[in-house]
């Protein structure tokens, strides 16, 4: 009988220490027991980003989880890891992939394990909506109230409050959703960080510069993106502008939410139409980009009113645009039609 005692205190011990999550340096490792689950259809929820890694896997953010695609069928990666809705995703220099969740931070996935980084770790906020890496491997993250940069081992964190961005230097972290979300981060040629909140502001690494137009700041910035040629864009709830360094250009004034170059020097969004409703998914063409009227295709308007949105977009190695919506998941479109990958 003692031997039996001894036994069954070895296996607790055992199962413990292999249990699904255990703490390492102050960061919950999560071991993955599986490679995820086999999906017959893409996410059935609001996907909200999308990118395609060095595999040529293409890696997607939605409501019901990250799925993962492979030119044949999904997975869905967190299925077993976490019930959270996941808003942003990155692959790092290192191959590792990042993924931001609504309510349970970021979670970084090597291949093989989850790391999951919270307000226990020092990030800002557990609302993560953007992630982007910068020219030092460098990972920032767009949160609820601000933004965070994680060296690899400690946060510096930034917060917003409507008018600037300003370090914060006690520590301190939002355990609700705050009204100054950071939606959007890039780093420009020169070395300059962009942020879109309810605002714009330039980061030169010592002080936060925000832009204005027309004597007032912009609105509920949700995109910025550089383009080949150095151009800033910017979209938001002031519609589509353009600023070469100097001056500002305005495209539309239809509420923009995603902006995206493709290698063609394109220029696609995803827009709604002020008086109809209407959410529409837009190329612009790179040649009558400095035209007065630039030559605008509609590729989709199919979503009216509160139906939907369409959210994140991506050009695969391919050459088809993949973008997610409010209801239907993640589409695909060739060029000539649109392929839905929601269950029927």
């Amino acid at each position: 009988m003692k031997y039996i005692h001894l036994y069954a205190l070895f296996f607790m011990f055992v199962f413990y220490t292999s249990c699904v999550q255990n703490q390492t340096e102050g960061k919950i490792m999560i071991n993955s027991e599986t490679n995820g689950v086999i999906t017959a259809h893409g996410p059935e929820r609001i996907t909200r980003n999308l990118i395609q890694d060095r595999k040529g896997n293409i890696w997607i953010a939605a409501f019901d989880g990250i799925f993962r695609y492979d030119g044949k069928s999904f997975t869905n990666i967190t299925s077993k890891i976490s019930s959270a809705r996941f808003f942003s995703v990155l692959e790092d220099r290192k191959g590792n992939l990042w993924f931001g969740s609504i309510g349970s931070g970021v979670y970084r996935y090597e291949g093989k394990s989850f790391t999951n980084f919270t307000t226990g770790e020092g990030l800002l906020n557990n609302e993560v909506t953007s992630i982007y890496e910068d020219k030092k491997g460098n990972i920032w993250f767009g949160v609820s109230g601000g933004t965070s940069c994680y060296d690899g081992k400690t946060f510096r964190n930034y917060i917003s409050d409507g008018n600037t961005i300003k370090e914060d230097r006690i520590g301190k972290t939002f355990s609700i959703r705050q009204n100054n979300a950071v939606n959007t981060i890039i780093e420009d040629k020169r070395g300059g960080f962009w942020f879109g909140a309810n605002g714009v502001f330039r980061y030169d690494g010592k002080s936060f510069t925000a832009f204005i137009h027309n004597g007032k700041p912009f609105k509920n910035v949700r995109s910025i993106i550089e383009d080949k040629k150095g151009n800033i864009w910017l979209g938001g709830a002031d519609g589509l502008w353009r600023y070469d360094g100097s001056t500002f250009t305005n495209f539309t004034q239809n509420f923009v939410g995603h902006i995206y170059e493709d290698r063609k020097g394109n220029i696609w969004t995803s827009s709604q139409s002020a008086n109809e409703g209407r959410c529409i998914l837009s190329r612009y063409d790179e040649k009558s980009l400095n035209d007065k009227e630039p030559t605008v295709s509609e590729i989709m308007s199919k979503y009216e009113g509160n139906k939907g949105m369409i959210f994140g977009i991506l050009e695969a190695n391919d050459g088809s645009i993949w973008f997610g919506t409010m209801v239907d998941g993640v589409c695909r479109y060739d060029g000539k039609t649109i392929t839905y990958f929601k269950s029927k």
